[in-house]
């Protein structure tokens, strides 16, 4: 039985993923009322939009450090102070130049959150439900996406982007106030040697009764004193690393970015023309998003990761040649709009039960706790470089291929996702922490 302490401290830790959400979709909205105000050239809109995944590679390149020098609580904290601070200035962003500074400011915060979130609530969870939990993370990204959904269809009309950028204050103060009151992780109090504390916040998370086989697995991984990069050079270190990369890098290029942050765009080539109808079509595939992800939640520790990855990357590639193949030969319309809505809504669905949650669950479980920090910041760091590229040269792509032939690009690629699961990727499921290894020739659990 989950203890409702756990469920707070996973839920609050879990805000740093709604302001990853939040932040990173409200764009897709604003971008069009901000284009009007600045008279932006389509190469300026697209870097306004692909800001914030520069201030995202800093922040996941940085986190890691941070995390295993101050502690995650107090990397949670530093995130939600930034974010704030981002919102407030770019609700009142002057010019262009100073948007762009703020939108830098909030990709700094998403990228420590989307490192530090998943990182936290992996060292707080048993195992039996670790999947689940860590899945909240994902689950408040989803509804942050839609609440920026949301947020944009109620200032569409007034064309109010200050407003839309500026909402995301409320959500980060509760982050920082949240973690005011939430213990550090155990995992990290053992690394550091407070040794009487982490077995006190372990009590509190498994009960007395069930400590001692979680501490002696945690203290057997401590008797490796490779630490930092010394630890990459043990073999089943880099391999986790090559699959924690290949992961994150994979979950980005299969589109989902390119959906998150141009979805409207989409919406007005396939016929949706008007602004307001367009957000509106994108706020449905956010809704649909939200409610899927509950699905990894209630499935991941019982079926499995893998399983998950499988059933999501199969109807996600479905819904992108059926986007393809209608941009090829549809002649636009309400039919076509009809067409994308719907594939949109299917490969959003299917890569909120999988590939999104999932690629976060792993990554925090494949590191040893020595090399964990740094591990989960690399491989997050590798997301967001992916990201940018997306984000930077969707439009670009476009123009060149066409709308089909860039879904079919997708398409591809999350045939790749396939295949490099079923060669590299281990199963998790249920393992305590410490106990789960990859190895270079067959990546198994030990």
């Amino acid at each position: 039985m989950i203890r409702p302490f756990v469920l707070l401290a996973a839920a609050i830790a879990a805000l740093g993923g709604l302001l990853f959400g939040y932040d990173t979709g409200v764009i897709s909205g604003a971008i069009l009322f901000v284009n009007k105000d600045f008279g932006l050239k389509p190469e300026l809109s697209g870097f306004v939009v692909a800001v914030v995944t520069i201030g995202c590679i800093i922040g996941a390149g940085t986190a890691g450090y941070f995390a295993d020098r101050f502690g995650r609580r107090w990397s949670l904290l530093a995130a939600g102070i930034i974010f704030g601070i981002g919102g407030l200035l770019s609700a009142f962003a002057p010019t262009v130049a100073t948007l762009i500074l703020a939108r830098g400011v909030v990709g700094l915060a998403v990228g420590f959150a989307s490192v530090v979130s998943p990182l936290y609530v992996s060292e707080i969870s048993p195992a039996s439900i670790r999947g689940g939990l860590v899945s909240l993370y994902q689950l408040a990204i989803t509804v942050g996406i839609l609440a920026a959904y949301i947020v944009d269809v109620i200032y569409a009309r007034s064309g109010d982007w200050r407003m839309m950028l500026g909402v995301a204050v409320v959500p980060s103060l509760a982050l920082v106030i949240g973690m005011l009151f939430m213990p550090e992780s155990p995992r990290y109090l053992f690394k550091v040697g407070k040794m009487a504390q982490a077995h006190e916040e372990l009590g509190r998370i498994h009960g007395e009764a069930d400590v001692d086989i979680e501490e002696a697995s945690i203290l057997e991984s401590l008797k490796i004193k490779d630490i930092g990069f010394a630890a990459f050079k043990m073999p089943d270190v880099r391999f986790a690393l090559f699959i924690g990369v290949g992961l994150a890098v994979l979950q980005a290029i299969t589109g989902i970015n390119a959906v998150i942050y141009y979805g409207p765009q989409i919406f007005a080539m396939a016929g949706i023309a008007d602004s307001g109808s367009a957000i509106g079509a994108t706020a449905v595939v956010g809704v649909v998003n939200v409610l899927l992800t509950f699905v990894a939640i209630l499935s991941s520790d019982r079926f499995g990761r893998k399983p998950l990855l499988y059933l999501s990357c199969s109807g996600m590639l479905i819904a992108l040649v059926t986007l393809a193949a209608a941009f090829a030969f549809g002649k636009g319309g309400s039919s076509l709009g009809l067409i994308a809505l719907g594939s949109m809504m299917l490969y959003v669905g299917c890569f909120a039960f999988g590939l999104g949650p999932i690629v976060w669950v792993l990554i925090s479980e494949i590191f040893p706790l020595q090399a964990r920090g740094l591990g989960m910041s690399i491989s997050t760091l590798s997301n967001w470089v992916a990201n940018f590229v997306i984000a930077q040269f969707f439009i670009i792509v476009v123009g060149a291929v066409g709308q089909a032939g860039t879904f079919l690009i997708f398409a591809l690629l999350v045939v790749v996702t396939i295949v490099f699961v079923a060669k590299y990727v281990p199963e998790t499921k249920r393992e305590l922490l410490e106990k789960i290894r990859v190895l270079p020739k067959e990546p198994v659990v030990s």
